[in-house]
C-alpha cells in the first residue's frame, strides 16, 4: 500500500467500513509512466476504457495522460462527457440501440466502432448529421488465444467473411466515412503476446483497408494488457510493448490502444474490518463486513484477491497460525474473497485492505443484493 493509503486507513472510523480508497496521486504517476513508455515516434494513441472504472475522479485523473476515452454504451457516453466534457470519444460494444447510435451522432463521437453489417445498416438509416460520421469496423480474427484470460469470440465484431458485407453499405452511404479497423481479440496478455497479436491484426487490416480505399488509416489494436492478481508486483511491461509497437508502425497510419484494467487497477483498495472469526469442520473463517457484492472481482476472476492484514482492536475471537478463508456477509458460500490463506494471526476488529481494486470492482458488483450499506468512497489527492 502507498503511505497515504495506510495513513488514511488508520484514521477511518468503524462507521466508514467498508471503504473504497482511490490514490489519485498513484494513479496519475502510473498513467504518466504508461504515457512516457508510449510517447516516441510510432507510438499508439491511448484511449482509456471507461468500463474498467468510470468513477468521475478516476476519469479526470487519467484524462491528461491519454488521447481519449472508449465507451461501450449510451450511458457511459453521457457519463464520460459530463465528467470530461472535451474528451475525444470512441464508442464501441455489441448491440447498440438506435437511440445510442443517435446519441453518438448528436454528441459528435469521434469514432463509432461498428460491430456488424446490420448495425451499419441501422446507422445508415438515421438522419444524416452535419459533418457526417466516422466509423471503424470491428473484426474478429481467428487465431491462437492460448494464455488469454478472455478470448473475445462470438458476438464481438465480424469475421473476415462477414465484414465484406459492409462494403456496399458504405458505398451507398457516403456520409459514413470508413476510417479504419478495430480489433480487440483477447485480454490478459503480456507484452510479448500482445505484440504477436498486434502483428496478426496489422497483417490482416492493412491490405483490407488498402483494398477499401482508406487513406491515412487507423487501426485500433484493443486493450487486454495483463494484470496478475496472484503476483501484484508483476506488471505489464509497457516499455517493451512501446518499443515493439513503434517498430510495427508505418508512416501515414494511426495505431490506437484501449487499456482499462491495466491503467486503473493498482490505484484502488477495498478496505473493511473483521466481524467474526470462527472454525468449522477443521477450517478457519474470517467474516468481513461487506462482501463480494461490493467487490465482484474475486468471484468473477475465480482467484484469491491480494490483501494486506492490519492489526486492529482484537476485540474477540481470533485464529493463529492456520490457513484462513476470508468471506463476506452474503447468504451464499460463493461470497469468498480468498481461500486458505496462511495467516499468523487474525482477530475481530482487524482491518483487511484488498489491493488491486481500482478496476472492475465496485462498478461490476451486484451491490444491492441483500441491501447492506454501500461502501464509503475516499479520494486521496497528490501530496
Amino acid at each position: 500500500m502507498t503511505d497515504s493509503v495506510t495513513r488514511h486507513i488508520e484514521n477511518l472510523g468503524k462507521g466508514q467500513f467498508p471503504a473504497y480508497i482511490y490514490d489519485l496521486s498513484a494513479l496519475a504517476e502510473h498513467a504518466h509512466a504508461v504515457r512516457s513508455a508510449l510517447s516516441g515516434p510510432g507510438s499508439p494513441e491511448i484511449f482509456y476504457a471507461a468500463k474498467a472504472n468510470p468513477d468521475p475522479e478516476i476519469l479526470r485523473t487519467v484524462a491528461p495522460y491519454v488521447d481519449g476515452i472508449e465507451v461501450a454504451s449510451g450511458g457511459e457516453l453521457r457519463h464520460v462527457l459530463e465528467a470530461v466534457p472535451n474528451a475525444r470519444i470512441a464508442f464501441g460494444g455489441p448491440g447498440k440501440t438506435d437511440a445510442e447510435l443517435r446519441d453518438a451522432l448528436e454528441l459528435r463521437v469521434e469514432r463509432i466502432h461498428v460491430e456488424s453489417p446490420h448495425e451499419l445498416k441501422r446507422l445508415a438509416r438515421l438522419s444524416q448529421p452535419v459533418g457526417g460520421a466516422d466509423v471503424m469496423l470491428r473484426v474478429n480474427l481467428a487465431g491462437d488465444r492460448a494464455g488469454a484470460a478472455l478470448a473475445m469470440t462470438g458476438p464481438f465484431g465480424m469475421d473476415p467473411d462477414l465484414i465484406e458485407e459492409c462494403r456496399p453499405i458504405l458505398a451507398a452511404s457516403p456520409w459514413i466515412r470508413l476510417r479504419g479497423i478495430h480489433a480487440h481479440l483477447a485480454s490478459g496478455l503480456n507484452a510479448e503476446a500482445m505484440l504477436r497479436q498486434s502483428e496478426q491484426i496489422l497483417a490482416w487490416a492493412r491490405p483490407w483497408l488498402s483494398s477499401a480505399g482508406v487513406k491515412s488509416s487507423e487501426i485500433n489494436l484493443g486493450g487486454g494488457m495483463a494484470v496478475d492478481y496472484a503476483h501484484p508486483d508483476r506488471r505489464f511491461d509497457w516499455l517493451t510493448y512501446g518499443e515493439g509497437i513503434a517498430k510495427l508502425a508505418r508512416p501515414g497510419e494511426t495505431l490506437r490502444i484501449e487499456p482499462g484494467r491495466a491503467m486503473a487497477v493498482y490505484a484502488g483498495w477495498y478496505v473493511t474490518d473483521v466481524l467474526d472469526v470462527k472454525h468449522a469442520h477443521g477450517d478457519a473463517f474470517a467474516v468481513l463486513r461487506g462482501g463480494t457484492m461490493q467487490i465482484r472481482t474475486p468471484v468473477t476472476k475465480g482467484h484469491d484477491h491480494p490483501f494486506t492484514l492490519l492489526p486492529g482492536t482484537s476485540e474477540g475471537p481470533a485464529a493463529e497460525g492456520v490457513p484462513v478463508t476470508y468471506v463476506g456477509q452474503l447468504c451464499t458460500p460463493k461470497d469468498v474473497f480468498a481461500r486458505h490463506i496462511p495467516t499468523d494471526r487474525i482477530a475481530v476488529g482487524d482491518v483487511v485492505a484488498f489491493s488491486m481494486s481500482g478496476a472492475y470492482a465496485w462498478n461490476i458488483s451486484h451491490y444491492n443484493f441483500l441491501m447492506h450499506p454501500h461502501p464509503t468512497f475516499h479520494y486521496l489527492p497528490g501530496e
